[in-house]
């Protein structure tokens, strides 16, 4: 047996992964899995956006290797994008470079940034990739807690105080995820100070600022952001593209190159039948996102009735795809809970075991009969009230 690299040994195969994989083993045609667990839309593009795609791919002289900087057209979208939405001026040969979904710009910009033994610091409870990727490039994790007297702020005062000489990298996340939680332009001028006066980079990853947000809002509009800020940004929620891994980071010229000098390695161009779909999404208007923003308004109001349901308690103040809730006090212990409703109840709970990802998602088995055709969300809330 072949010894694997000393990188991996403290890293495991990503979360929804593995339980992805697991949820598979119990979905029969007689005991279906309504999956409310990771945030992937399963709602379609705009028309527009699939049609440019399959009018590209008909193309023969379109399925060659593109460009590493993405096609004039891809950036200048996206440059126009943040001009209309976050009223953020880019320069689109400098300041915007096309990745293959924002994901991969969390290793590529660790990569390009962060030597081994620097500290990076990553948000409690957050997106798991912080800490694997930060574990891949042999980095030490420091975490910041995500307060709840703070409505799930940053507690940047406590930030001030610590030492922050060896931080490299600050992962924010605003909508963030999993709680909510938005930042007001306050905070983010408070966390850009604090960069600016420890000289480490911050890197918010911004993917889910156009679901249920009435103010979305881009790091780089604050001033002085651009001398210490990246951010990632995606098609991924925002037009429901999210497996068509479309994504983005944007900043300065010198570190935008210095992440191309990565990428440009580790693959060859996004295919240009994809390129040209995007242009077309990020044409999508109010109107547009309005549709899409009333089925997620009603899917959460479902969600918070399972949540109730289940005794939770939560906010009411939260955007993006997920609603975050504290398990009632009668809980000691959600594991215990998670394996008995397995077994006795239908519903199926995991926690991640992670410490910068304490929830637990959920999906839920029921029997059907055929010609089901409901909401799964709606559906689950109504195989649930009749099991409890």
């Amino acid at each position: 047996m072949i010894k694997t690299a000393n990188r991996i040994a403290n890293v495991e195969e990503y979360y929804f992964s593995r339980k992805l994989a697991e949820v598979r083993t119990l979905d029969t045609p007689e005991l279906k899995v309504i999956n409310l667990g990771i945030g992937s839309p399963d709602l379609a593009p705009s028309e527009t956006a699939i049609e440019a795609l399959i009018t590209s791919a008909r193309n023969p002289a379109h399925h060659g290797y593109q460009s590493y900087k993405g096609i004039p057209a891809l950036r200048n979208a996206i440059a126009d994008f943040y001009k209309r939405t976050y009223h953020v001026a880019l320069d689109p040969e400098n300041s915007v470079l096309p990745l293959m979904g924002s994901k991969e710009g969390i290793l590529h910009i660790s990569m390009a940034f962060v030597n081994e033994g620097d500290e990076v610091l990553i948000p409690d409870p957050g997106y798991p990739t912080y800490s694997s990727v930060a574990m891949l490039v042999g980095a030490k994790i420091t975490t910041y807690v995500m307060k709840e007297e703070l409505d799930w702020g940053i507690d940047i005062e406590a930030l001030k105080k610590r030492d922050l000489s060896r931080v490299k990298i600050l992962w924010v996340n605003f909508p963030h995820m999993p709680t909510g939680r938005v930042a007001s332009r306050q905070e983010l001028q408070s966390l850009v100070d604090l960069a600016r006066t420890n000289q480490f980079l911050i890197v918010n990853d911004n993917p889910y600022s156009l679901i249920l947000n009435d103010g979305p809002m881009s790091i780089l509009s604050i001033p002085g952001a651009e001398e210490v800020a990246l951010e990632l940004n995606s098609l991924s929620k925002s037009h429901n593209m999210a497996g068509w891994r479309i994504g983005w980071v944007a900043g300065k010229k010198e570190y935008i190159d210095a992440v191309l000098k990565v990428k440009s390695n580790m693959d060859s161009g996004m295919f240009l039948g994809l390129q040209h779909a995007a242009v077309e999404a990020l044409k999508n208007g109010k109107e547009w996102f309005d549709t899409l923003n009333k089925t997620y308004r009603e899917r959460r109001e479902t969600a918070r009735n399972i949540l109730t349901e289940l005794g939770c308690t939560f906010s009411t103040n939260q955007s993006g795809l997920f609603v975050w809730a504290k398990a009632p006090d009668t809980v000691a212990d959600v594991e215990i809970v998670r394996s008995e409703s397995i077994h006795n109840a239908g519903l199926y709970f995991r926690r991640s075991g992670k410490t910068v990802y304490p929830g637990f998602t959920l999906w839920h088995r029921r029997k059907t009969g055929g010609g089901i055709n409901k909401d799964k969300g709606m559906e689950a809330v109504d195989s649930f009230c009749q099991i409890t």
